[in-house]
């Protein structure tokens, strides 16, 4: 690292020597150069090329070409003036030194040059080694990748990783992830689901054509599947269908299990959809104060995942309003009431004097749970 620091301050002052030599000779020209005169002669040239090329309409030439000239007239007739330099070359080329060189103590007095290099492959091994539940998601990530790349025809190995980058916040990746493993395994509906709850994450929560698709796959390998029914009706009434969108999620909320807790929200989603009050209700728990309704175990550590990234990213760069909305929302919906108020409270004496970021927060909060008694 120091080899380094050494070469750059020699490159800086050559290319500071390099420009005060130019400039010395400039500054040495018996007579002034009427750098103007040469720019818009120049422009001119240029003109008439691509009008020669056709790129230009001949109308167009005209107009250019008048401007052109009449700037060159006018350049022409001003007084030439000789250039002089303001600095001297002393100073120019002693703080080009001194740039470098001051950069090369700080690094010394305050960095780690006897650090050894960390090179990713070797890091690569010792997570490879480690246990996987010491691991970070990001290398957790890293380590399936590496997996996936020597067993290329495994789908489940392309699920967990989805599960691992989807954790990591990188939902680009998980989406890639799960393109792979649906081209793996063209007849497993679950994948389509989670592929197409991903894109719909990765989109914002919009309904994008590549969702729509993967939920279709899904419910035509799985008919009964609750998610890619939802969120099909809920595309009917996006695409203007209100009325197919309303009769779809009512057939599904008739289909779903009495203590399924995704009932309150599907609930929620007719209410507002047909214009009528939403229901006020007690989310149901299922038995033994588990997840109700039908997420699995890894779709619920993916989400966990996921809400714990959003988390980290918003410590290491926490001016991000919409973030702690995100946040604050996603610990009321897996209700966890203590991190969910720990995050509101920080997020309202962050925006204080930002009323409608303070409003955004409070219905953030007040979002019905999923699931109770974890």
């Amino acid at each position: 690292m120091i080899a380094f620091w050494v070469t750059a301050g020699v490159l800086s002052a050559a290319a500071a020597m390099l420009m005060l030599w130019r400039a010395a000779g400039a500054a040495a020209r018996p007579e002034p150069t009427d750098v103007t005169s040469i720019f818009y002669r120049r422009q001119l040239a240029e003109i008439g090329d691509l009008a020669d090329r056709g790129l230009i309409e001949p109308e167009e030439r005209k107009s250019a070409e008048a401007e052109a000239g009449r700037r060159l007239l006018a350049a022409a007739d001003a007084p030439v003036e000789a250039w002089t330099p303001g600095v001297g070359r002393g100073p120019v080329l002693a703080a080009a030194m001194a740039v470098p060189a001051l950069a090369l103590a700080l690094y010394i007095a305050v960095g780690a040059p006897g650090l050894a290099d960390q090179p990713f492959s070797a890091r690569l091994a010792k997570w490879r080694a480690s246990d996987p539940r010491t691991l970070a998601p990001a290398e957790m990530a890293a380590v399936l990748e590496k997996l996936t790349s020597e067993r290329p025809n495994d789908p489940e190995g392309f699920r967990f990783l989805a599960l691992a980058e989807g954790a990591a916040q990188n939902p680009a990746g998980a989406v890639r992830a799960l393109k792979h493993a649906v081209r793996l395994a063209p007849e497993r509906g679950d994948l389509w689901e989670m592929l197409g709850e991903a894109e719909v994450y990765t989109a914002g929560g919009a309904l994008t054509d590549d969702a729509i698709t993967a939920f279709r796959r899904t419910l035509a390998l799985d008919p009964k599947n609750i998610a890619a029914r939802f969120q099909l009706a809920r595309a009917k009434i996006k695409a203007g269908d209100r009325e197919g969108g309303l009769a779809d999620w009512r057939a599904l909320l008739a289909d779903m299990a009495p203590n399924d807790a995704r009932r309150a929200d599907l609930q929620s989603a007719i209410a507002e959809a047909s214009g009528a009050p939403a229901p006020v209700q007690a989310p149901p728990m299922a038995e033994g104060g588990g997840a109700a309704g039908g997420l699995s175990a890894d779709q619920m550590s993916a989400v966990r995942g996921m809400v714990d990234g959003l988390a980290a990213k918003l410590q290491a760069n926490p001016d991000d309003q919409e973030g702690w909305v995100r946040l604050v929302r996603a610990y009321a919906v897996l209700g966890d009431a203590g991190k969910r108020d720990a995050a509101l409270k920080a997020a309202r004496a962050r925006y204080a004097g930002k009323p409608e970021v303070l409003d955004a927060l409070t219905q953030a909060a007040a979002a019905a749970p999923m699931k109770q008694g974890q």
